[in-house]
């Protein structure tokens, strides 16, 4: 096997494979691990002995469940793989692996096409400029369309999918690909793990679409380089070479997306997806230098991907192994990390020491001693350092642009069976809420119960599971409660508050005087000081949005978290011996809390956006079920096989025990997934029931 000094920059490919669950990620790394040489035998998900799923609870299930990084080789280059989570749940998974990757398979459903977290994962890496392919996985399948596949790609992405292989036959007749680029037949032989892919001849049913195909490829491609385009207009042939290199900076600059198809399971399609890795992908020499700021003076500073600059790395993942550790993981931007050595962490203001350094296979660890620039690795021990964090040269010192999570909707109330199991509780929960930024712990001061929040029942299942199984902890688990939230639904203008307490000595003293403002939806509480002159000194104003920030965490109606206002400070005043920072908090968070009472607060609700897919004759049925639960029917498509997919809009509190409901009306054949799409005003009969 190669080594990593071995390797100049440019043959490095950081990718990860994302999709919607089932669509084919795992089975698809397997094959990749297979013809890399890093597996001698392929795993499968049924069977729970494949290698990227290691968790007990994803062999139970079959799902993936946490991101797996694995280092792989082919045709001497280096290949860094993640593979990501398809299920909405854990979509935070998919999040941190796209902030640091710099390319990325997306896999489809050859039947199914787009599906809605392929979606939302095809958004995530909208938002991070992460250059992709495409995978038609599964043409093997009865109802498999590559045609279909490919437009509602265009369709539901407003993507530029540009097909450079079609299929040889579909279904079970599905026996290999033709090459556009080249127009060379390829197929593989039936059962053999190692079967290489074999040169044929086009077949003849075929050929005239293959034709057709290539030149919609070629026109297409042509349209995205200018001296391509009047080659083309012209009427003079482009050769491979230029095609391929106009495709390459077409999707290094997210303006196309080649698309690829073939069949992970019998090993069809997958060492032509290995080429084009290396082909279409980005090395980390071809994506943009990271930019981050500097800690003194918020100043804007370039790290490029050169192990002779200052080191910076941005930790992505935190992992609490129970066996030896803290194990966070990185990807080196700039500079290099070797063992016996310090980096500093800007955020904590601390320095950590480099005792051990891993290079990941899933859950197996192979000791390295250094870790340079565009590559990715993780470290044990670091004891102050998590999710989103910068590591640096202490003299040359830099933050990064941190990784943003979704809040979580999901509440569950636990409680430890007995006195023992307490302290070991708190530390399990702990653990896991570092290695989760979707997952939170608070106590209810009601109640004095510890509450646990996540993104949705299957996320909360799991997470409990792994504190019973890793930690050993008995606990007694409550029913999922829902994460409302409160918001004014009118403005409210000059709200004066004054906060005056006189106790024989020093006094304290504070007058504030707030707008508040609906904002859109998804801003958060703001604050903004409008205040023009001295009438309050400007180091009070940081402690006023304290107490502000501290007072929207529980609002006036059900104790709920407040959202979606803007706060602005418009007049005020202080006095010279009584006034203090602690006064005026205060004076901020009683003032908020009195305003709001003003403002006509409301609770909101969590809103999913769910697919259901059931068969034609039980469509009626599944239509009244949602409309039962205070669904909004989005629309509707038909799929293969008689099928049809609902899409709506349904309140997250209509949905416990949805899967036995759906079960029930459509003898097992139905199918449903739900994303949090937005919170929305609670019907008025509803929060009548509110406390």
């Amino acid at each position: 096997m190669l080594k990593n000094k071995e390797i100049s920059l440019e043959r490095f490919r950081n990718i990860g494979i994302i999709a919607h669950i089932d669509a084919g990620k795992t089975t698809t790394t397997e094959q990749i691990l297979f013809h890399t040489g890093r597996t001698h035998r392929i795993g499968s998900v049924d069977d729970g002995n494949t290698v990227t799923d290691w968790m007990e609870q994803e062999r139970e299930r079959g799902i993936t469940i946490v991101s797996a990084a694995v280092t792989a080789f082919w045709k001497d280059y280096h290949i860094n793989i993640i593979d990501t989570p398809g299920h909405i749940d854990f979509t935070a998974e998919v999040q941190r692996s796209l902030r640091v990757l710099d390319g990325g398979i997306v896999v489809f459903d050859a039947v199914k096409g787009v599906e809605p977290q392929s979606e939302t994962v095809w958004r995530q890496a909208n938002k991070y400029s992460v250059p992709r392919i495409c995978f038609v996985n599964k043409m093997d399948r009865v109802g498999a369309s590559f045609d279909r596949a490919l437009g509602s790609i265009r369709e539901r992405l407003g993507a530029n999918p540009i097909a450079v292989q079609v299929p040889i036959g579909a279904e079970d007749k599905f026996e290999g690909v033709v090459d556009l680029f080249e127009m060379k037949a390829f197929v593989w032989e039936e059962g053999d793990e190692d079967a290489k892919a074999i040169d044929a001849e086009i077949p003849a049913e075929i050929k005239n679409y293959a034709l057709e195909t290539r030149e919609t490829m070629v026109e297409a491609i042509a349209e995205l380089d200018d001296d391509l385009t009047v080659k083309y207009l012209e009427g003079e042939e482009i050769t491979i070479e230029e095609l391929k290199s106009s495709l390459r900076q077409a999707i290094i600059s997210d303006k196309a997306t080649a698309v690829y198809c073939g069949s992970s399971i019998r090993n069809r399609g997958i060492q032509p997806l290995l080429d084009a890795v290396l082909e279409f992908l980005p090395s980390p020499l071809e994506v943009p230098a990271i930019t981050g700021i500097f800690p003194k003076d918020d100043s804007e500073i370039t790290r490029n991907p050169d192990p002779e600059e200052p080191m910076s790395a941005l930790v992505f993942k935190v992992v609490a192994d129970p066996y030896v550790g803290r194990l966070s993981y990185f990807r080196v931007y700039s500079g290099k990390i070797k063992v016996g050595t310090s980096v500093y962490n800007p955020k904590t203001r601390k320095k950590e020491r480099i005792g051990r350094m891993v290079r990941m296979y899933a859950d197996e660890r192979v000791d390295i001693e250094e870790i340079g620039a565009g590559d990715i690795g993780a470290v044990l021990g670091l004891k102050n350092t998590f999710t989103g964090d910068t590591l640096c040269s202490e003299g040359k010192p830099i933050i990064l642009e941190t990784i943003t999570f979704p809040d979580p909707v999901l509440s569950i109330a636990v409680e430890p069976k007995t006195t023992s199991d307490q302290d070991k509780m708190a530390l399990a929960l702990k653990k896991l809420a570092e290695e989760d930024p979707t997952f939170q712990v608070r106590s209810d001061q009601e109640t004095g119960q510890t509450l646990i929040s996540g993104m949705g029942e299957l996320h909360l299942e799991i997470l409990i599971d792994r504190m019973m199984r890793e930690f050993n902890v008995h606990a007694n688990i409550g029913t999922p409660r829902v994460s409302y939230r409160e918001t004014i639904s009118k403005n409210v203008e000059k709200f004066v508050f004054r906060y005056v307490k006189q106790t024989g000595g020093r006094g304290q003293f504070a007058h504030v005087v707030f707008d508040l403002e609906k904002s859109a939806y998804g801003a958060g509480i703001t604050f903004e000081n409008s205040i023009r002159g001295g009438s309050i000194p400007k180091e009070f104003i940081p402690s006023i949005k304290k107490g502000v920030m501290n007072a929207a965490e529980a609002g006036t109606i059900s104790g709920y978290p407040l959202i979606d206002i803007k706060v602005i400070l418009t007049d005020g005043s202080y006095h010279e011996v009584d006034s203090s920072k602690m006064s005026f908090q205060l004076a901020g968070s009683m003032a908020f809390r009195d305003a709001v009472k003003l403002g006509a607060p409301t609770i909101m609700e969590p809103i999913m956006k769910v697919e259901i897919e059931v068969p034609e004759e039980n469509l009626g049925d599944v239509v009244g079920q949602v409309n039962g639960r205070r669904g909004e029917i989005l629309g509707m498509e038909i799929r293969p096989g008689k099928a049809q997919a609902i899409n709506a809009n349904v309140p997250l509190a209509e949905m416990f025990g949805y899967a036995t409901e759906l079960r029930s009306v459509s003898h097992g054949r139905g199918s449903f997934s739900m994303e949090f799409d937005h919170y929305s005003v609670v019907p008025e009969k509803i929060r009548e029931t509110f406390s």
